[in-house]
């Protein structure tokens, strides 16, 4: 009998450094936070962070949040998730995956997962889990690039030809999320940095052309952003 999937992550498990930089140079305007909290309010609730990677989100949500629980599969990014939190008391993080989440039946308020394993059709397993651990009302929240959006979005169908945005967003659909469309704004300290950024997202000859098409440090992004809520009663 086969374990729960582990889906290698093909950036931050292999350049979690040049990540680092691309996750401060993402959002630089917050547009995500600022939704999130309006759909999925985490103060004073239990949050879940599912493919937490090196924790680079969860001291945000610790502000205000009672218990926040990051879930990684890769252990060298679980070591660097608890050297990131280590001074926050109210932060754990776990040896986990979507599919199979360590945790008690009911016990958190908001699950959040970004850019990791919610990626459409396949993901069934891990919004099950999700609902699983969700109290009746808490939410699951899945923040994904929209792909059909210029410029990332171009060359991300470049390198994925294949890759099917509709029938993503129908997936979502069908299995009862709301969606929301976030516009953000990427910006580098420098053309090294971006470069090599775009260097970890794409083939060598997408970047290579990504790169000539950008003028100064920054790229605008299209996020999209489903949520679910676990029903509050009984279902009829």
């Amino acid at each position: 009998m086969s374990g729960p999937r582990i889906i290698p992550s093909p950036n931050i498990w292999h350049w979690p450094r040049v990540y680092e930089a691309e996750n401060r140079a993402q959002d630089i305007d917050g547009r995500i936070p600022a939704v999130l909290k309006r759909v999925a309010p985490w103060e004073g609730a239990t949050v879940v962070d599912v493919g937490c990677g090196s924790g680079f989100h969860l001291p945000e949500f610790a502000a205000t949040a009672a218990r926040v629980v990051g879930v990684e599969p890769h252990a060298p990014l679980v070591r660097a998730a608890r050297a990131r939190t280590a001074s926050l008391d109210n932060v754990e993080i776990v040896d986990g995956n979507a599919e199979s989440l360590p945790l008690d039946d009911a016990s958190a308020d908001v699950v959040h997962a970004r850019t990791a394993y919610f990626f459409g059709a396949g993901c069934g397993p891990g919004i099950t889990e999700a609902m699983r651990v969700l109290r009746p009302g808490g939410i699951l929240v899945v923040v994904d690039l929209d792909v059909s959006a210029s410029p990332y979005g171009d060359w991300m169908r470049a390198d994925l030809p294949k890759y099917d945005c509709a029938a993503v967003e129908a997936f979502f659909d069908a299995e009862g999320f709301s969606l929301e469309r976030v516009d953000t704004r990427w910006q580098f300290d420098s053309r090294q940095t971006m470069r090599a950024v775009l260097g970890i997202e794409f083939t060598e000859r997408t970047a290579t052309r990504a790169a000539r098409s950008i003028p100064g440090l920054g790229f605008d992004v299209r996020y999209r952003i489903h949520w679910r809520r676990r029903p509050a009663g009984l279902v009829t």
